[in-house]
């Protein structure tokens, strides 16, 4: 059996279809890919309305993962999930890979479509300093900013941001690894467990079979997404730098900031050290989500936060 028909069987006898989003399968092939400040972006715009909410993935991480609330979204707005260059469909991009540098991609990519603002700027995770930076660029043209338990280098202690800076470089380094062995058609190292560091993993309920399939032969065929992630992962102390110098307020614009719950006291507290961007900020905590995907765990709760940032009101699962 063809490599990728073993493993769209498998993801179907493991990945509950019961949770799986529907119309995922519009992530199994390019959505629009455009001109965007030097590089091309792939993205997803689905939906109508004003004003448009924008998605912005995690590190090792594309489009795929807005899969369960994407559709959701667009059911009452114009909502925008894209591929950073390097993943996905988006070819790899101009060095370097900084968070100024993916917010001016974005908003050139975004013009390029004919998709004005204003914007609700959505981040998971890294997402979160890329919609940042896009904040503080862009201010007009921004309605609001969702951060689903965002990285916060640039408000943690020092003390904690030292420590996170070495967790860097050995990330870093275990990438390096991988890619240098998926390369050379060699067994991955066990004990790094390669093929589960993109995402959360596969098979992931949330996904169809399909999808799960097709993010899985990717992730075991393409060095290339190795390469995407550490040219981010090496940027990373200089994107902390930036934001804190480049801070703005961002008024009375809705700043909500979800936390996972099971993250250790001095997480949150860096998390909620966010709030001082608005005096219109909220952090709610996410109780159910074990590893940060809160989106995938519950989505209700990111769908009530993005709505509530729009001036909307999010229909019921």
């Amino acid at each position: 059996m063809p490599r990728a028909l073993f493993l769209a069987a498998m993801m179907m006898a493991l990945a509950p279809a019961a949770q799986a989003a529907p119309g995922d399968e519009i992530y199994l092939r390019p959505g629009r890919l455009v001109e965007a400040d030097g590089a091309r972006l792939n993205l997803y715009c689905t939906g109508a309305g004003s004003p448009t909410i924008v998605l912005d993935a995690g590190h090792q991480d594309w489009a795929p993962a807005w899969a369960v609330i994407q559709p959701r979204i667009a059911a009452w707005a114009r909502v925008c999930s894209f591929d950073r260059p390097g993943y996905g469909f988006s070819p790899p991009g101009p060095m370097p890979r900084t968070s100024e540098r993916i917010a001016s991609e974005l908003h050139d990519a975004l013009r390029a479509l004919a998709v004005p603002g204003p914007y609700v700027l959505v981040g998971h995770a890294f997402g979160g300093y890329n919609m940042r930076a896009f904040a503080f660029r862009y201010l007009p043209e921004v309605a609001g900013l969702v951060l689903i338990d965002p990285d916060a280098g640039d408000t943690a202690p020092p003390d904690i941001v030292a420590r996170t800076h070495d967790v860097f470089i050995a990330q870093a380094a275990e990438i390096q690894q991988c890619r240098d062995a998926l390369a050379a058609h060699l067994p991955s190292p066990a004990a790094l467990a390669c093929d589960q560091r993109f995402f959360r993993g596969f098979p992931e309920p949330g996904w169809s079979p399909a999808l799960n399939a097709a993010l899985a032969e990717a992730v075991h065929t393409r060095p290339d997404l190795s390469d995407a992630a550490n040219a981010e992962l090496e940027q990373l102390p200089g994107d902390e730098l930036s934001l804190r110098e480049h801070r703005i307020s961002l008024g009375a614009r809705p700043v909500r900031v979800i936390t996972a719950a099971q993250h250790k006291p001095a997480t949150i507290v860096a998390q909620a050290g966010l709030l001082a961007l608005s005096s219109n900020a909220k952090q709610i905590l996410a109780t159910h989500s074990p590893n940060a995907y809160v989106q995938f765990d519950e989505p209700q709760l990111v769908l009530d936060a993005i709505a509530e940032a729009a001036g909307r009101k999010a229909p019921g699962p």
